[in-house]
């Protein structure tokens, strides 16, 4: 089974572990009570269909971290805790193929591990003899061989260059490549030699510990993903030319066998290609690819291929489907892949003969962490409906027994939370718009509320029905306050087709005002919303629409911008994904100067006049902090109340959850100055 470690932290809420409260009365949570929320992630089934494997994250406080550690249900029967690690977190669990074991990995001083453990419990073993930080991992199915990517060793004349002159690097060099490396897959080793052998010169015989065998040493690419092909005789490789992030548009997909050492490349289109999953028989599999397309494919449709290795052909697949397939697994009745259908994301079936996909199973509104077993009876998913948090769900594939094994809903059950509805409007160019509009429990038609606008990020994200909506926004708290929220999908978003992703090409920040404001007026006029009580926020895109509606437009009391743009020109030359703004722009700042201004909330600074707070995480790549330095002096320059935080050490993202509640104190003060005109400060209690 594969298994990726990812890097990138979710900028989402994480839901719930439960526990019952038998009061009625319902209470308002607190900040920190939504920000400790615990919840599924990475759900496994076993490979005979028995068993359930899923990570629960939690929030220690005290440590300022997110945690993660392994829960098992057996036989559908009551989760437990198999994993309990006090100084970080265990994740990235996967069976092997006998179900015999669970590999998972732990940071141990700052780099990543494989620890080993039963699925009856006991203790977790390191596979110490593996002396590299893993990047990802695959088991043969065999079980005796484990796969696993890791960073090259620095060269020695890098080594010498940086004794001599310390450290200094050119942009887009001095980068180490992932390489592939194979081990034996030896558990008992392990757990009889956790600690170094002390051999006696007469009386100890230390075994020789599994050696790491080094593959593709010479290869001019960097490796991103493996997978062992179902007889365990190749692997399937991702590589790209370099780890450099938008080095994924030169994508390619090569078998390897690491017995005889040979690299056959298989999949080499001008665009980017991704390996998916092999069939059960391991003669075909599935990739996705952009083909020669590197001008539109940050907001486009994926295309799908079967590539049939003896035949050394590819058939396209999916071609009627107008939206992204997540794959999750190939079996014997079909390939299985949930996708965004508007706001709902249910499971797909994809016919490997005739390439049709048709829906197969709406469990839940939302459905994530597809798993399937091996023999294709069963599937494991975390799963919920717009006014819950993930449940884990383990269910028949063709039959109604659907059993629910968590019950992370208890922990909201006394809580007063959002109603969540998903309302339309028309937009000023007469596309039909859709959000999600958060209400009080006790929302009355007849009352003029308040309303703040929360704008997700992407702009191929996606906002959907939830009762504790979160991140740095204090939506429950705004709501329990007697506002109403509104979180649109504006054009771009996910889960509405491609025509619909295109419509802000070339008009970014103008379209998407157009379907926020028409949002506004769209309740003003139902007569629910007062206004002159209006805010708007968002993190990323969502930060860079709100910065636009900030100097474009006065309609609002109140703007918060997180890590958001300011000028186009600027973010290009700064950021590191310089294609996206290519791709949307249709040009570079040299080739059509006006369209760079048009979309800027820079242009418009001397007509800005809402008080706007800018939040930035300090070394932020992909909107770099000179974005929120040019709004900061431009808003203080036209006698604008502003108010620039930076939040120290950190990316695109907050991640830490102190630095995250922070945040939200910030915009709560903010928007209750300017929206409710309280005056607040931060509680110290």
């Amino acid at each position: 089974m594969k298994h990726i470690i990812w890097s990138l932290v979710l900028l989402l809420f994480l839901p719930a572990l439960a526990f019952s409260q038998n009061t009625t009365e319902r209470t308002k949570p607190t900040f920190e009570q939504v920000l400790s929320l615990k919840g599924p992630v990475s759900v496994q089934i076993s490979p005979d269909g028995n068993h359930v494997l899923y990570s629960v994250s939690s929030t220690e406080w005290s440590e300022n971290r997110y945690d993660s550690e392994l829960w098992l249900s057996e036989n559908g029967a009551e989760p437990f805790p198999l994993t309990h690690n006090s100084s970080g977190s265990s994740s990235n669990g996967t069976w092997s193929d006998d179900g015999e074991w669970i590999l998972f990995t732990r940071s141990i001083d700052g780099e990543n591990k494989v620890f080993v453990i039963s699925p009856d419990g006991g203790e977790a073993i390191p596979l110490s003899y593996i002396d590299k930080s893993i990047q990802s991992f695959d088991l043969s199915p065999n079980g005796k061989t484990l796969a696993f990517l890791a960073e090259q060793e620095q060269p020695e004349e890098e080594k010498t260059m940086e004794e001599r002159y310390g450290e200094f690097a050119e942009d887009e060099t001095g980068y180490l490549l992932n390489r592939l490396y194979t081990v034996d897959f030896d558990p008992d080793f392990a757990r009889s030699h956790q600690q170094p052998c002390q051999q006696d010169t007469t009386y100890t015989m230390c075994p020789e510990a599994p050696k790491v065998v080094a593959h593709l040493e010479d290869a001019e690419f960097t490796i991103t993903n493996i997978s062992w092909s179902p007889a365990g005789d190749k692997i399937a490789i991702d590589h790209q030319p370099d780890p450099i992030i938008t080095s994924f548009l030169k994508a390619d997909i090569a078998l390897y066998d690491p017995a005889e050492k040979e690299l056959n490349q298989v999949v080499s289109n001008p665009s980017s290609d991704g390996f998916s999953t092999w069939s059960p028989d391991g003669n075909k599999f599935v990739f996705t690819s952009a083909v020669e397309n590197d001008s539109s494919n940050f907001y486009t449709n994926n295309r799908y291929f079967i590539y049939d290795i003896e035949r050394d052909k590819f058939m396209e697949v999916a071609q009627d489907f107008d939206e992204n397939l997540n794959i999750a697994a190939w079996t014997n009745s079909g390939i299985y892949a949930t996708a965004w259908q508007k706001t709902r994301r249910p499971i797909f079936r994809l016919d490997p003969q005739n390439g049709t996909v048709e829906k197969y199973s709406q469990l839940k509104r939302l459905v994530y962490d597809l798993s399937i077993s091996k023999d294709g009876s069963k599937y494991a998913t975390s799963a919920r409906d717009g006014d819950e948090v993930n449940e884990v769900y383990m269910s028949d594939i063709n039959g109604p027994n659907n059993q629910k094994l968590t019950y992370f809903n208890d922990q909201i059950s006394d809580w007063k939370t959002t109603d969540s509805e998903v309302i339309s409007w028309s937009s000023r160019d007469g596309a039909v718009i859709e959000g999600v509009l958060h209400k009080p429990q006790d929302y009355d038609p007849n009352k003029k509320y308040p309303l703040l606008v929360a704008i997700h990020g992407g702009p191929t994200g996606i906002s959907v029905p939830s009762p504790v909506p979160a991140y740095v926004y204090p939506i429950v708290q705004w709501v329990n306050k007697g506002a109403l929220v509104l979180q649109p999908n504006y054009r771009g978003s996910a889960g509405y087709g491609e025509e619909f992703r295109s419509l802000n090409v070339r008009n970014l920040g103008v379209g998407d005002a157009w379907d926020v404001l028409s949002g506004v007026d769209h309740l003003v006029e139902q007569g629910v919303v007062d206004s002159t009580k209006l805010g708007s926020m968002g993190w990323s895109q969502g930060g860079y629409i709100s910065a636009f509606l900030s100097t474009w437009s006065n309609r609002f009391e109140a703007v918060s911008v997180g890590a958001g743009i300011s000028n186009w020109m600027t973010y290009y030359v700064n950021t590191d994904i310089h294609p996206f703004t290519r791709q949307y722009l249709k040009a570079t700042p040299w080739e059509d100067q006006e369209i760079y201004e048009r979309t800027s909330p820079m242009t418009y600074i001397n007509n800005a006049s809402t008080p706007t707070l800018i939040q930035h995480g300090e070394f932020d790549r992909r909107v770099p902090t000179p974005n929120a330095y040019e709004l900061y002096q431009g808003l203080q320059d036209v006698g604008v109340e502003s108010k620039l935080i930076i939040y120290k050490g950190f990316g695109h993202g907050i991640t830490k959850p102190k630095e995250r509640l922070a945040a939200t104190w910030h915009n709560w003060i903010w928007f209750n100055k300017y929206i409710w005109g309280e005056e607040v400060e931060m509680n110290l209690d």
